[in-house]
């Protein structure tokens, strides 16, 4: 189907939910490494060990979206 976008197990939806104003350097580095910058900014990304981990250091940032 045309426009429908099949979603698979291995991926998680990160929508950030605060600036990184006023943040340590490395929260900013973080959340370009998520492909991340501005506020309600929606990315799909492999459900790894890492991006697991960098979510966790960003819990005060970053929301995972159903």
């Amino acid at each position: 189907m045309a426009g429908k976008k099949k979603e698979t197990a291995g991926t998680i939806k990160v929508k950030q939910i605060g600036s990184p104003i006023r943040r340590d350097g490395i929260q900013r580095l973080y959340l370009k490494s998520l492909g991340l910058g501005k506020i309600n900014r929606v990315r799909e990304l492999q459900d790894t060990p890492a991006v697991r981990g960098l979510i966790t250091r960003l819990q005060h940032m970053v929301t995972v979206v159903e």
